[in-house]
């Protein structure tokens, strides 16, 4: 066995920032599966898009942050900013490379195959296209548009951040000096230049960009001929094609198609802001004129506008990525939308009525009765809809407390909330304003809330309020009751379609007082002095969590069975890895589930033997977060909303809280133990740090956890309604978005 200093070593952990790549790669690798359906897949490939820009904008900006400072501690696996910032950059192209053969040499094919084709070059238009290209241009295009030359007199426009622009070298066309236009630019110029005193240093050369208006469609159909059923074209070819008519007597030499990321990591002042909304307001302002970390632009661009833009947005030249197509594969997700084409997309998944409830009786009734699990997206995110919307309209209900990460556009929980306190009832709500990309969103609905007579509060100062918990008082004939509902998701009835999550309705009276202390916590920083049965971050949950781990442990060390099985999005604290290595190096069995992020090494002689990896990717996103402890036969089981991250258990409000009853207890670690079986969508983390797909052994059937669990709430849901068992395949639109890093 090693020794306890032994396990952190920099060799036996793996680069968080990598490690993430790999996890897009797979990703990626449902993009090339045949066995999906194209549209489904050229929604993945969006998928890995997207991720890959919030990545630059937050992970990549905060390492070029330390570099500017001259910051070089190492990171566990032993790596400087600059050395991480030196590798990303090689995957990240390699990344993008691999993404753009499968859009051209899969996608674009495969769409031609069932009678759809994208134009990749205006030039490819028949004379009908051609001429209905330009009178959409002229009717729709050119109103919305705003041409910004830029030359001695107009400095470099702000290009804002993640939008497409269209850059273009400009020359006045020769004889054209007597055109009013002309005449206007070159009595500015004098003027300019008179005042300058000095002469035009531009030349005959001028450069100009134009933003493509994200107001229109990015694609749009035109006319299709032959056996082409949709024919559809890029807006920016649109512009293209047209942008003479943007710069009348200029000669445009060149134009083509850029895009830049811009450090989008806010720098918020918490502890000297006196209004912590203004100040995150003020910062979002900052977030489109963040420095420019990445640009794309199309790989035959011309070189004097490629100079121009890396000289203006100073950027290096790694930082340069040149694409073999359309810039901004995101708009891939919306073809799920055209008209027709059933072959091409997934049949839909309907969540399933609650195993555990039954919708014909009262929902506070059934919970007093026992508790309930909630397995999203399998079953139906409404009973958490209606428990607050109910206990906004019950008589009875004199309290409801909750808190808020991410909420939909149109929240009905946020609805609730707002009558609820127009019905004179107490609400008070923590509305995480710094929850990343949601702080605009965020703030609107706060300052609903608070319009309807809620008491809102915009977080805590240094920390982010990650945790899922909802607290409803109840005045009853016996007495105050606390009813309780804690997720390991957001309150967001969108995505709660699409994450895979779980939920525990409960009116305990221990969960009950802890829930209560929480909320006293966050409105009045007052603590219990013991917690009854909750686990929070960030002063206890490291440690209990290291707790449980080293049990465990000492299990294994007197010869006694020891289990540890775990679902989480990621892995990358060094004080939780470290235990897990201890655990195994005793003998400790330890099976993980880490959609994303890992930094932990398997396989490791002496340290790691013990411990498995896998990571799903399915048509859900993976985000539900359990905790399987053996105990010595007295197995635990715990459910929250923190991962085993620094972040999660040091810098967040996060809540762990326990499965009890033995019948839902039983059902968790079911559903552990599936997607521990899963040998489709599951790939195994090797010593090496690659995940491949798992051997089937001969007379070994095929498991996809996400179908076993669609057809398993199926077949509940039958068996209460007493029709005959149907199963139903696991497929649901998919969504661009996914958590932050």
């Amino acid at each position: 066995m090693a020794n306890k200093n032994n396990y952190l070593k920099p060799e036996y952990f793996y680069n968080r920032e990598l490690s993430w790549i790999s996890f897009n790669y797979r990703v990626l690798s449902e993009a090339q599966d045949k066995n999906r359906p194209l549209f489904d897949r050229m929604g993945f490939l969006a998928i890995t898009a997207s991720n890959l820009d919030e990545f630059f904008m937050i992970r990549v900006a905060s390492l070029k942050d330390m570099v500017q400072v001259n910051y070089t501690k190492k990171d566990i696996a032993g790596m400087t900013p600059i050395e991480q910032l030196s590798a990303i950059s090689v995957q990240t192209h390699q990344l993008v490379k691999d993404q753009y053969n499968i859009y051209n040499d899969e996608v674009i094919p495969g769409l031609l195959e069932n009678g759809i084709k994208i134009i990749s070059y205006y030039e490819d238009l028949n004379e009908e296209q051609s001429i209905y290209v330009d009178e959409f241009f002229q009717s729709e295009v050119l109103p919305v548009l705003t041409p910004m030359a830029i030359d001695s007199s107009r400095p470099f426009p702000l290009i804002r951040n993640k939008t497409l622009n269209i850059g273009a070298v400009i020359k006045v066309k020769t004889g054209a000096d007597k055109n009013p236009n002309t005449q206007f630019r070159e009595l500015y110029m004098s003027h300019y230049n008179k005042k300058k005193n000095s002469a035009d240093t531009t030349g005959d050369i001028d450069f100009a960009t134009v933003q493509v208006p994200s107001v229109l469609p990015r694609f749009v159909e035109i006319p299709s001929s032959g056996d082409i059923q949709k024919t559809f074209i890029l807006l920016e070819q649109i512009i293209e094609k047209n942008i003479e008519k943007l710069f009348v007597n200029y000669e445009v030499l060149a134009a083509f198609p850029y895009r830049i990321m811009r450090n989008a990591d806010l720098d918020i002042e918490e502890d000297e802001a006196a209004d912590l909304l203004m100040e995150i307001e003020r910062q979002l302002k900052k977030r489109q004129r963040g420095e420019a970390i990445r640009i794309e632009v199309e790989e035959t661009i011309d070189k004097r506008l490629l100079k121009t833009l890396e000289n203006e947005l100073q950027v290096n030249e790694e930082d340069i990525f040149k694409i073999n197509g359309p810039l901004d594969l995101t708009f891939l997700s919306k073809f799920d939308k055209i008209d027709g084409f059933d072959n091409l997309r997934k049949n839909s998944y309907t969540p399933q009525p609650a195993k555990y409830l039954d919708d014909n009786n009262n929902l506070f009734e059934q919970i007093r009765e026992h508790d309930i699990l909630l397995h999203h997206p399998y079953e139906t995110f409404e009973p958490v809809v209606n428990f607050v919307k109910l206990a906004s309209k019950d008589p009875d209900v004199l309290a409801i407390k909750q808190t808020l990460y991410r909420v939909s556009s149109n929240s009905p929980i946020i609805a609730s909330l707002a009558a609820a306190a127009e019905n004179g009832k107490q609400v008070t709500v923590l509305v995480e304003l710094k929850a990343r990309f949601d702080e605009e969103n965020n703030i609107i609905w706060a300052r609903k809330l608070e319009q309807a007579g809620c008491h809102v509060i915009y977080g805590l100062v240094g920390l982010k309020t990650h945790s899922k918990i909802t607290l409803v008082v109840r005045k009853e004939e016996d007495g105050i009751r606390r009813y309780v509902h804690l997720g390991t998701g957001n309150y967001n009835d969108s995505t709660a379609k699409i994450y895979t999550d779980m939920g525990l309705l409960t009116c305990q009276k221990a969960i009950g007082a802890d829930a209560t202390a929480v909320f006293n916590m966050l409105s009045g920083y007052s603590e219990p002095a013991v917690w009854n049965k909750l686990a929070i971050a960030p002063i206890w949950l490291r440690d209990r969590f290291i707790s449980l781990i080293k049990r465990e442990t000492e299990f294994a060390k007197s010869g006694k069975k020891a289990f540890i099985k775990a679902k989480m999005n990621s892995l990358c604290d060094q004080g939780i890895i470290a235990a897990l290595y201890e655990a195994s190096a005793a003998g400790v069995k330890i099976d993980l589930v880490i959609r994303g992020i890992c930094c932990l090494k398997t396989g490791i002689s002496g340290i790691s033997k013990n411990i498995t990896v896998r990571s799903i990717v399915g048509n859900f996103l993976e985000h539900s977060r359990i905790f399987y402890f053996h105990n010595n036969g007295f197995e635990e089981v715990f459910m929250g909303s923190a991962d085993w991250m620094p972040r999660n258990l040091d810098k967040r409000v996060e809540i762990l809280f326990p499965v009890e009853d033995e019948k839902l207890k039983e059902e968790v670690i079911h559903i552990l133990d599936i997607q521990l079986k899963d040998n489709v969508k599951a790939r195994i983390m090797q010593p090496d740090g690659s995940y491949v797909i798992p051997d089937i052994k001969p007379g070994t059937e095929k498991l996809c956890a996400q179908d076993y669990f669609c057809k398993e709430a199926v077949k509940a849901a039958n068996a209460k309604k007493k029709i005959p068992d149907a199963t139903t395949p696991c497929f649901e639109p998919l969504t661009s978005e996914m958590e932050e890093f």
